[in-house]
């Protein structure tokens, strides 16, 4: 039979035939976890089909003392299909007319039951999916706030969202995605203020993967949403908060979640959504300003530092007399080139170390190497102090960038920088940062522009960027979402 017929299939009367389909076509009998409890009730055959480690037994358990106590209570002529239906003491009860869709919700974690004589089987929700408690993401910690973080159970993390809107118009739209791994994708949000032209654009990009699975999750579902390419810059922002989540699905965002995947896609978003963080709205407005600007500069010196100082060296005729200081004092055998690039890349193999190593070595390790490593790279002259004073900044300016995915497309754009300062100078850095800030102008996210508000250019949106604004003052949606319901607040509580 093929999987074409096989999903049209509808279920057989016989218990027997469908045990024979379960054998052959899902591995009864093979597969250690798939099982099937079989029961005789008013004479009649009632097989429950489960997957061992994906279901709360207990609720099993109870469940099959309910239908048991039938045969004490009912007699043989009674409807046994309105009875058993009856006796399923559990909130979420379907009715399925498939064979296919029986055996997709029971490897989704669901039962099946099936009775001799009947064509509808049912599906009962008694999913208990291993994993681990919500707990704040190593990633995205803040000194005040919520301690809670999504986990790789997609049922917990709209619930985490729920929980904090407890509006009857927050949906979550429910698809599945792979042909063999059938994962449970969901779209969050707002019915009467999400972008009705954006959720067509991500659901038609979802129902159109073809492919067998999506293990590597959320990431699968980025690039065949937004088919990024080669392009280094994040189109779409991801976070491990549920308020981060729930604060985006109130501002228009669409959300989508994904199971086995403790974070969640956020769309659409531009360059300044990924330099946001969570502490910035959870102090003062001007203590959060402060730390935005404080979060800004670190960006910038990620990408600039190290080929501006590359250039002041190169031509230090630039230099203001008062600044004359600022340059290698020594002479060395290495270009500073080779030192900036050496250095850079000694540092993105101590990040990469640490992330492979567990983490009270990984601690020892990166005292032993910016103490001893740097050091003795100076005294060998492998190094200028100054390198590594300048390498060090731009590293941590680097760790300042909130989104993980960002810092390293910086990272990448002021290595090509430093290749043009180094061959051209100043020519090479004008028409570098020219072309990285055009690059960035011409890059759309889900039609959204990447640099809004800077450009296109829009002065309430801008200032918002510029300055974490308190939230009564905060009475409009961002425009760039396209909401249907502009206003947060009604316009009289201003």
């Amino acid at each position: 039979m093929t999987e074409k017929l096989a999903q049209q299939w509808p279920i057989p009367e016989s218990v027997n035939e469908i045990e024979n389909y379960m054998k052959q076509r899902v591995g009864l009998g093979i597969s250690f976890d798939f099982g099937v409890r079989k029961l005789s009730i008013l004479k009649r055959g009632v097989h429950i089909y489960y997957v061992n480690g994906l279901c709360d037994t207990m609720y099993i358990i109870q469940l099959m003392k309910e239908l048991i106590g039938i045969n004490n209570k009912e007699k043989a002529s009674t409807d046994l299909f309105t009875i058993i239906e009856n006796k399923l003491v559990n909130q979420s009860v379907e009715r399925v007319k498939t064979l296919d869709k029986v055996v997709d919700q029971v490897l989704s974690g669901l039962i099946g039951i099936v009775i001799e004589g009947e064509s509808t089987a049912f599906v009962i929700d008694v999913r208990s999916y291993p994993g681990r408690s919500p707990q704040e993401p190593d990633t995205e910690k803040v000194v005040r706030g919520s301690r809670d973080g999504f986990v790789e159970n997609i049922i917990m993390n709209t619930a985490l969202t729920r929980r904090r809107i407890r509006d009857e118009r927050l949906r979550f739209e429910m698809l599945k995605v792979g042909k063999r791994s059938k994962s449970d994708v969901a779209l969050g949000y707002l019915q009467d203020v999400a972008d009705p032209d954006l959720l067509n654009i991500i659901r038609k990009e979802l129902k159109a993967i073809n492919i067998d699975g999506i293990p590597m999750a959320d990431k699968t579902l980025e690039e065949f949403i937004v088919k990024q390419g080669w392009n280094p810059y994040p189109i779409v922002r991801y976070t491990e908060r549920a308020d981060v989540a729930a604060a985006h699905i109130l501002e228009g965002h669409v959300v989508i979640y994904c199971d086995t995947s403790p974070s969640v896609i956020i769309s659409p978003t531009t360059y300044f959504h990924h330099v946001q963080h969570a502490e910035e709205f959870r102090e003062a407005p001007a203590m959060g300003t402060f730390v935005r600007w404080t979060r800004f500069l670190g960006v910038l010196a990620s990408i600039f530092l190290l080929p501006f100082w590359l250039l002041m060296v190169l031509e230090p005729s630039l230099l203001p007399e008062k600044l004359e200081f600022i340059g290698p004092n020594e002479e060395t055998n290495i270009p500073l080139i080779i030192q900036l690039f050496l250095a850079d890349f000694g540092i993105e193999f101590l990040r990469i170390a640490a992330i492979h190593t567990p983490t009270p070595l990984s601690t020892a390790m990166g005292l032993v190497a910016a103490v001893l490593i740097g050091q003795i790279a100076i005294d060998v002259g492998l190094f200028v102090p100054e390198v590594i004073l300048y390498v060090a900044v731009t590293g941590i300016g680097t760790f300042t960038t909130p989104s993980y995915e960002l810092s390293i497309a910086n990272k990448i754009a002021r290595m090509i920088l430093m290749l043009l300062v180094a061959f051209f100078h100043t020519p090479g850095f004008v028409i570098g940062t020219t072309f990285l800030l055009i690059y960035l102008v011409q890059m759309r996210a889900l039609n959204t522009p990447y640099l809004w508000p800077f450009l296109p250019f829009e002065p309430k949106g801008f200032l918002q960027i510029i300055f974490r604004r308190a939230v009564p003052g905060s009475i409009l949606r961002p425009s760039i979402v396209h909401p249907r319901n502009r206003y947060r607040q009604p316009p009289n509580q201003q």
